[in-house]
């Protein structure tokens, strides 16, 4: 299979589907930043979720993205392939698992969750060249997330307060 996969071998490979969230990993520019946006109406339809449920949903996504990821990968053969974004809607996700409700708490989180999954701070860049596989793809994004998270978490009671 090509490095570069098509729109065809996208939408005929479920595994790529899903891993290319949804074809968003398509765009020629920003991938990351369109997989990230793939992962705001999948927040909206988890937000109604109390806190244990959209953990546990959240956990699950988690688990499941490793092998997506790494099957994807594995098969176009190229470790974390740009296209790659399943990561960045689970990283987004845990991002926003605490956010106050509102329309703003969600751009402020995709914005601070895409500062630090493009930046990278330690120890994300650690974990982006150490770790292989599939763990090793979401993993980075998930710190990423907490970064994020705990960001948007003092932001709000800052704001809030």
């Amino acid at each position: 299979m090509s490095n570069n996969p098509t729109w065809k071998t996208i939408l005929t490979n479920p595994i790529h589907f899903l891993a290319f969230g949804f074809g968003s990993g398509l765009a020629p520019k920003a991938p990351g930043t369109f997989g990230t946006l793939v992962a705001i109406p999948i927040y909206l339809l988890l937000e109604p979720l109390n806190l244990v449920n959209f953990l546990v949903v959240l956990t699950l996504l988690i688990i499941f993205s490793f092998y997506i990821a790494g099957k994807s990968a594995q098969l176009l053969g190229i470790h974390d392939h740009g296209g790659i974004v399943i990561d960045e809607i689970c990283g987004y996700l845990v991002t926003m698992a605490i956010a106050p409700p509102g329309w703003q708490w969600i751009i402020i989180g995709f914005i601070l969750f895409r500062i630090f999954d493009i930046l990278k701070p330690w120890p994300i860049n650690f974990l982006d060249k150490k770790i292989s596989g599939g763990v090793g793809i979401v993993l980075d994004d998930l710190m990423a997330g907490i970064y994020a998270l705990l960001s948007l978490e003092l932001l709000s009671r800052v704001v809030i307060s």
